[in-house]
């Protein structure tokens, strides 16, 4: 039977505490990206081969990348273990759905009939789970912000006196919605667009099964590699306004 919900299904349990595959699937990401990070720093030659010079480009470009947003070299040093390592969590989460690992589960009888639940669904189509991303971003948004311009300069952007300047006070209110509205706009940006996209698979994959998903599939492709810079480009320009004096 074919079924599709908003959220992570619940696989196993230890005590009161749930693990949902989507966790599973979040910690098998994570464990792939630190394996390839350590044979990676384990390869590495004075001599590059094609690999390692791959590599290199890809770092390299990223952090050029970051310092032409942020206008700082220095910056970009500082922020680009934070941004990169977002970016490719994020861009292993889309591109890994596309492989078949979600055929696999067990059935679980409801009132509807028998449905799949798979062993591991895609982190980013679980709105849990992409909330947490914005919770993170915006943190460190604020800590990169503070630690860059000091406690008491970086509080000055939210908390000002209404009675010595009250247009100030009204700006910094502002400057609380805005944060709390990145938290909505980062998450929902990316459960929507990769969320959708499984949907459409699953569903072309239902109907046609032989064929007719390939091109889908490269089009999910794209659209994982673009959500993944949107959301890591996002953060870091949002770094950049934290990170700049106020006046």
């Amino acid at each position: 039977m074919l079924e599709i919900v908003l959220h992570g299904e619940a696989i196993a349990h230890i005590g009161s505490f749930t693990i949902t595959n989507a966790m599973v699937y979040s910690w098998f990401v994570t464990g792939l990206l630190v394996a390839g990070a350590f044979v990676v720093s384990r390869k590495t030659a004075l001599v590059p081969g094609r690999f390692q010079s791959l590599v290199e480009s890809v770092l390299s470009g990223t952090r050029d990348f970051m310092a032409d947003v942020l206008g700082n070299v220095k910056h970009a040093n500082k922020f680009f273990a934070f941004i990169a390592t977002l970016f490719f969590f994020i861009l292993m989460n889309n591109w890994l759905a596309l492989l078949p690992f979600t055929s696999f589960g067990l059935y679980e009888q409801t009132a509807h009939g028998q449905i799949l639940v798979p062993f591991l669904r895609t982190t980013n189509s679980d709105l849990n789970h992409t909330l947490i991303l914005a919770v993170l971003a915006v943190i460190m948004i604020q800590v990169f912000g503070i630690t860059t311009l000091g406690f008491f300069k970086y509080a000055h952007k939210f908390f000002v006196n209404p009675f010595k300047d009250p247009i100030g006070c009204f700006i910094g209110i502002l400057e609380i919605a805005s944060e709390i509205a990145k938290l909505i706009s980062f998450s929902f940006r990316l459960f929507g667009n990769i969320f959708a996209g499984e949907v459409l698979l699953v569903i072309i994959s239902y109907l046609l099964p032989f064929g007719a998903p390939l091109p889908f599939m490269f089009l999910e492709m794209f659209v994982g590699l673009i959500q993944a810079v949107v959301f890591a480009t996002l953060t870091l320009v949002f770094i950049k306004i934290a990170t700049s004096e106020h006046h």
